[in-house]
């Protein structure tokens, strides 16, 4: 069984009155794809970001996607439905690891007037869904977001930022470019995730080896979200949490679509 944990809705504070917003544009600092290996100074180094843009241009060239693509659809509606709910519409809007535009592809024209979709990988953004918005696609990465203070009026994530290596610099970062009263909608897998699958390994090889060492990638617990969002500067904070639960016949036809996700965390 697979379990999606740890969706959330953020909303700044209202802006005061006479604070200027910067005209959109790209900034020098932070720009572009990370070399390889690069990472904040205060970050563990878990994940290889060169690896992981490897590993998500592999997924993103597979014959048949959709076959696999299916919780990536379900969580982009419902964050699309998470911004219906809101009772404005966003001149501008940026999703953080955007994979083939799982989100935009359930916005209108209506809520939002052009979308900026950024992701890591070149073969997702050269295989983006169709939509309605107006969009434009940028190569870079999660954590050196390259736009300007008080860009966006919306930004929405994913699935993505549980691969990131320093999350709270990336929320830092999806601040930095949010307006005073932007809004940041996101989901990421929260800590049970893969809960059946971690707990079964540990047990075979505890039995076998007298040990065990981790075989899947750690997630972030949904209860240190609202920590990290408020260190990041984010208040008005909303965190919930929705389960999907994926059933397998068995270990093995779980692994092969983790292998298909391996953009998606695991």
């Amino acid at each position: 069984m697979l379990r999606l944990g740890g969706l959330w809705v953020l909303r700044l504070r209202s802006p005061a009155a006479g604070v200027p917003a910067k005209n959109l544009g790209l900034r020098e600092v932070a720009s572009g794809v990370s070399s390889p290996g690069s990472t904040s100074p205060r970050a563990l180094n878990i994940f290889d970001r060169d690896l992981k843009r490897k590993q998500k241009n592999w997924a993103a060239r597979q014959p048949e996607p959709m076959k696999f693509d299916y919780l990536k659809e379900e969580v982009g509606s419902r964050i699309a439905d998470r911004v219906y709910d809101i009772a404005r519409n966003f001149s501008l809007a940026l999703d953080v690891g955007c994979g083939r535009g799982y989100i935009a592809q359930h916005l209108n024209k209506e809520t939002v007037g052009k979308f900026f979709q950024v992701d890591i990988a070149e073969n997702a953004l050269k295989n983006i869904l169709e939509m309605e918005i107006p969009t434009v696609n940028i190569l870079a990465d999660e954590e050196f977001l390259p736009f300007r203070e008080n860009t966006f009026d919306l930004v929405v994530s994913s699935l993505s930022l549980h691969w990131v290596n320093d999350l709270p610099r990336a929320l830092e970062q999806i601040h930095y470019v949010l307006k005073p009263d932007g809004v940041f909608i996101g989901a990421m897998f929260g800590g049970d995730t893969l809960y059946e699958l971690r707990c079964s390994l540990q047990l075979a090889e505890t039995e076998r080896e007298g040990g065990f060492s981790p075989h899947v990638s750690p997630f972030t617990a949904v209860s240190d979200l609202g920590h990290l969002l408020g260190r990041a500067g984010f208040n008005t904070l909303t965190v919930d949490t929705d389960e999907i639960q994926v059933n397998y016949p068995g270990m093995f036809e779980l692994m092969e679509d983790l292998q298909e996700w391996r953009d998606d965390g695991k």
